[in-house]
């Protein structure tokens, strides 16, 4: 299965998919392209470093957004990929972008969805908004996208504890290594081995 990834920083959830893949836990699965709204991502340089192809489209490069949603998706279609991988990317998902992937496009985020999600929850303000709460338990989830934020099949969820010394970049390290690390990859083995149906808006893993 190729799969492309898209990013727009560290890349710390491509390194955990690059390393599934070179120690044999992922199997039948490519990464064949990395992409990405941010010149500067390091996650860049982690695909340099794996020898995957990687390519930058900054929205300041082009006269408007839909310049740069048309030249990302042309991007996607010549790569072909079987399935779009939203690993910690925080570009918006134009809906034709969607439809050209219909079910095919899967996202990780840093909370047990349908909570703090959807509209300016992201990166570091999902934990702020965490520890504001005060709830005891968050995690991450992986779920297909659709045209709506944080709204398609939800495929895996994991959880993970909130400790009451917790500030948001603590709570930030271990939901990414207690759930994010493990989900992601884990999600993209079920896909690749055809364990994965799309009922109505549930994702089932047969």
């Amino acid at each position: 299965m190729k799969i492309a990834v898209l990013v727009s920083g560290g890349g710390t959830n491509l390194q955990a998919i690059i390393d599934r893949i070179a120690d044999g836990k992922n199997r039948n699965t490519e990464i064949t392209l990395v992409l990405s709204n941010n010149p500067g991502a390091y996650a860049l340089k982690r695909a340099e470093a794996a020898g995957i192809p990687a390519a930058a489209f900054s929205p300041r490069q082009f006269a408007d957004r839909k310049a740069f949603e048309e030249a990302v998706l042309e991007k996607l279609l010549e790569a072909a990929p079987d399935l779009i991988v939203l690993a910690g990317c925080l570009m918006y998902i134009p809906p034709k972008l969607i439809r050209a992937f219909p079910n095919r496009i899967i996202n990780i985020h840093p909370s047990l969805i349908p909570a703090f999600c959807g509209k300016g929850y992201y990166g570091l303000k999902v934990h702020e908004k965490v520890l504001e709460r005060g709830v005891k338990v968050t995690g991450a989830t992986v779920h297909f996208v659709d045209e709506i934020l944080d709204n398609g099949p939800i495929l895996l969820q994991k959880a993970v504890e909130v400790l009451p010394e917790d500030t948001p970049e603590t709570l930030q390290l271990r939901v990414m290594q207690q759930a994010e690390w493990v989900i992601l990859p884990e999600a993209i083995n079920l896909i690749a081995a055809g364990r994965v149906r799309i009922e109505g808006n549930r994702a089932v893993i047969v």
